[in-house]
């Protein structure tokens, strides 16, 4: 045994020879009546990034040729104008990818320009809730919120919806426009929510009027009890 540690000692110490501790730690706890255990908590995922969004102001500023800062919008098809360096799209961009290009665009009129960007003015984060919710409406998305969450915010389902075929439209590059539908109703039913859609900026939330509420005043009030709760629907 004492043979097997020396030998195995050498080989940590070899060149070209690299365990990672996860692998020698993975191995560890994969042998018989090992008291190895793991406590390292997984890495915290990165915040991503702001991206520019339409309505954006921002002030444009050259270190080197302050005759050419400027203050900009992003124009409602996702451009800005540069003085003297014509339209740029940049919708979508965060602010080092944004200095990147507007630097690349200066790039054949001024030497190795450098370029510091000051966002002014955002368009604030929202959610729009429509149909059959009891406060259809423009919200602000100021936190981490689901699609679920987002419906309780705009007063919750009403009788009259049909919450097992709610759509979340969500705006795309190049304008086009993504929809899913989403079986809320079961969701709450099961109580599990692993399946509920974070709600991005722009997005918004359908929900459509159920069968039932939609014949309902077809048909006399003596009969509507037959139909149970609308909301079930």
């Amino acid at each position: 045994m004492k043979l097997f540690a020396i030998a195995f000692t050498s080989m940590l110490a070899m060149p070209g020879v690299m365990f990672g501790q996860n692998e020698i730690s993975g191995q560890i706890a994969g042998l018989p009546n090992s008291t190895a255990t793991s406590q390292e908590a997984p890495l915290r995922a990165r915040a991503p990034s702001y991206q520019l969004r339409r309505g954006d102001s921002f002030e444009i500023e050259f270190t080197f040729s302050p005759e050419f800062n400027q203050m900009v919008t992003v124009e409602p098809d996702g451009y800005i104008t540069l003085k003297s360096a014509g339209t740029i799209h940049v919708e979508g961009l965060t602010i080092p990818k944004l200095t990147a290009e507007i630097e690349q665009k200066y790039a054949g009129t001024l030497h190795d320009p450098v370029v510091t960007i000051d966002l002014k003015d955002i368009e604030k984060p929202y959610f729009i809730a429509a149909g059959q919710v009891g406060k259809p409406g423009k919200y602000d998305l100021r936190s981490d919120l689901t699609l679920t969450e987002g419906v309780a915010i705009a007063g919750g389902f009403t009788e009259a919806s049909k919450h097992s075929q709610v759509v979340l439209y969500r705006p795309g590059p190049n304008g086009v426009t993504e929809a899913r539908l989403v079986d809320a109703k079961k969701m709450l039913r099961s109580h599990n929510l692993a399946e509920d859609i974070h709600l991005q900026p722009g997005d918004m939330i359908y929900v459509p009027q159920n069968r039932i509420s939609k014949i309902s005043r077809y048909l006399p009030t003596s009969s509507l009890g037959l139909y149970g709760n609308p909301a079930l629907y």
